[in-house]
């Protein structure tokens, strides 16, 4: 009768659990697609509102035959970004994992970079996201780069 029980609780609350992490995962994917928005639009304070104190951004990149990852300073992609250029920044993801546990997510997106109408690099991003009192805010971002085999 115990597991009769416990088998009707669990099916009672399962879709539950499956609403909240649907709406987790928006609201995650609503973050990074925020983030890409204010990098097309050109707007530092919207990307700034995307990230978590102490965000740390890194690529991976490969020179010399070796991997290199570079960390780059969060002040100096705002600045980039808000500075005027005369190409929109699109980056075009898609979401192939969203990964949610409690305030933790991680995601990955393969993506496509263009300045303008030309493309630049592709590779796949991994985002690391923390659920702050303000909403989702990533904390870590570290993607690949290169110009072929890119995912279509």
């Amino acid at each position: 009768m115990k597991h009769l029980l416990l088998s009707g609780c669990l099916l009672a609350f399962s879709p539950l659990a499956a609403a909240q992490s649907a709406t987790d995962a928006n609201a995650v994917k609503k973050t990074i697609d925020t983030f890409f928005e204010g990098m097309r639009k050109g707007d530092s304070a919207m990307v700034r509102s995307t990230l978590a104190p102490g965000v740390v951004l890194q690529t991976i990149s490969t020179r010399g035959g070796s991997p290199q990852v570079r960390t780059d300073n969060p002040a100096d992609l705002l600045k980039a970004v808000g500075t005027p250029h005369p190409e929109v920044w699109d980056e075009r993801i898609s979401y192939e994992r969203v990964l949610i546990d409690a305030d933790l997510a991680s995601v990955w997106t393969p993506y496509q970079f263009f300045a303008g109408n030309k493309f630049s690099h592709c590779g796949y991003n991994s985002f690391q996201l923390v659920r702050m009192a303000q909403g989702w805010k990533i904390v870590h971002v570290i993607d690949t780069r290169r110009k072929d085999k890119c995912k279509q």
